[in-house]
């Protein structure tokens, strides 16, 4: 099945990103003369790295395949890639090394997970799906966010996460820090993109962002990689008031596409109380 996501052009955009936010001091590079291209030129990674600057070229311009452990090693090591971004290399160069999933056209959410977050009384839960879907929660979850509940028998479109922090006003003012929440999504939306190249409703989810939001496309542009990860978050609910609130995600060992998020503080704190209060209603 072809697609307009491809993952060697992708490869491409990644070199480059990491290429251009590298500085000849933090290589250890001796710059001579005015330069004309942000961070490392080719040539630089490429004898960094111990290749070609042929065989690099080729990489960027997504020419190239079959790429060994060893040259991924040496072109980790040289772009000073963390560990979120090194996975996401090898996703790119050497798909058949990394678990490729299916993107299957409808996430189900099966009762017992639902039955879980309900029980989860003194923390806020949502669920969401591999493309950003709220797929449920639990009360205090829709309170936190202020999503409405979905309606699997409708045909509209299930409530969206990435749609809320990019395109709705209200993301912004329950966000104080709002650039910290976008990028984080837009880290995970890089992983999921290459997770699942073929499905298209994430890929058309990804393209929307960029032509509605001019946020989006200035944070995708910088190609920021990350998968969900525990946090400390703020939020300032427009009755509740301000929370810091402990963040944990965790996965679905048959379904990691899905990820369950609780939000909770500790008991006899300001923000433990304020966010119980929203399960009366406040």
């Amino acid at each position: 099945m072809s697609n307009e996501w491809s993952s060697s052009a992708e490869l491409g955009t990644f070199l480059r990103s990491r290429r251009a936010a590298l500085t000849p001091d933090a290589a250890d590079v001796v710059s001579h003369g005015q330069r004309r291209v942000p961070g490392l030129r080719r040539e630089e990674v490429a004898q960094l790295a111990g290749i070609s600057t042929t065989y690099y070229t080729r990489l960027e311009q997504g020419e190239s395949h079959q790429i060994s452990d060893s040259v991924l090693d040496a072109l980790a090591r040289v772009l000073d890639l963390g560990p979120d971004e090194r996975a996401h290399l090898v996703r790119l160069a050497a798909p058949g090394r990394a678990a490729r999933r299916p993107g299957d056209d409808q996430e189900r959410l099966r009762p017992a997970i639902q039955a879980l977050v309900d029980g989860a009384t003194g923390q806020a839960a949502i669920i969401v799906g591999r493309r950003t879907d709220l797929l449920g929660a639990n009360r205090l979850g829709y309170a936190l966010w202020g999503l409405p509940r979905p309606d699997p028998h409708s045909e509209q479109r299930a409530p969206n996460v990435s749609r809320f922090v990019f395109l709705s006003p209200a993301a912004r003012d329950l966000f104080p820090d709002w650039e910290s929440q976008a990028r984080s999504l837009s880290s995970y939306l890089r992983v999921a993109a290459a997770d699942y190249p073929d499905d298209p409703v994430l890929h058309g989810l990804i393209g929307e962002l960029s032509v509605r939001s001019h946020d989006f496309a200035r944070i995708w542009a910088d190609y920021p990689v990350g998968d969900c990860v525990h946090s400390v978050r703020e939020y300032r609910h427009r009755t509740a008031g301000t929370m810091v609130l402990n963040e944990e995600i965790v996965r679905l060992p048959d379904d990691p596409g899905i990820r369950i998020i609780f939000s909770g503080a500790e008991d006899g704190t300001p923000s433990a109380d304020r966010l119980r209060s929203l399960a009366d209603g406040g």
